[in-house]
């Protein structure tokens, strides 16, 4: 039933065999490129934020990294063909071809996206609420490509409002408090020189 749904749905989404010119470029640029924003907005986070902005930083980090471990799991236990593998619908986008289910890129956006959404940071949460409708962006230009179902991106997300929800323990919570000044050790010595010229927050 699930996977009949899921042909149903990919076949709706899918981009027809003439997709050329800009509406190609589009969705290739928002498939393969958008994800930059997850490091660029983390880092951004990190070097001008404050202690807080930092911690926030560090705890979708390593929610991520969670994720994707989730994610790792599911494909050695349950693998899933992508479609062009089944020979379905139609391809635009060069990948590996190991298990569809769920999106990494989707899975790295929705956890970062919701991690930032949920801080107590106001900063965090704005970024975070902003980066949400980017995720869906993706999910959905991967479908159209033809690299994954629908269900792969409906997976990541689940596996992103579990792992987010986790995350909120204490435990996590103090794991990436207690990671912050490290880090900050290490960037402060790897970036003397800048921070020396004002050009980096301390």
């Amino acid at each position: 039933m699930f996977e009949h749904l899921n042909l149903i749905l990919f076949s709706a989404l899918n981009a027809s065999a003439g997709l050329s010119g800009w509406q190609l470029l589009s969705a290739r640029f928002a498939a393969e490129w958008l994800i930059l924003l997850v490091p660029l907005t983390l880092a951004a986070l990190w070097i001008g934020g404050d202690a807080r902005q930092r911690q926030a930083a560090v705890h979708a980090c390593l929610a991520a990294i969670g994720a994707l471990a989730v994610n790792a799991t599911i494909g050695l236990l349950w693998f899933h063909p992508r479609p062009f593998m089944a020979g379905v619908g139609h391809t635009f986008l060069h990948h590996a071809p190991d298990s569809s289910f769920p999106s990494d890129h989707a899975t790295i956006l929705f956890t970062v996206a919701l991690a930032l959404a949920f801080s107590q940071i106001d900063n965090a949460r704005r970024i975070g609420s902003l980066l949400l409708p980017v995720a869906v962006v993706v999910a959905w230009a991967r479908v159209f490509l033809g690299v994954h179902y629908p269900m792969d991106m409906f997976g990541a997300l689940l596996v992103s409002v579990v792992v987010t929800t986790l995350f909120q323990a204490r435990m996590a919570i103090a794991a990436s408090a207690a990671l912050v000044p490290m880090m900050e050790s290490v960037y402060r010595r790897v970036l003397a020189a800048p921070i020396a010229r004002g050009w980096l927050r301390p």
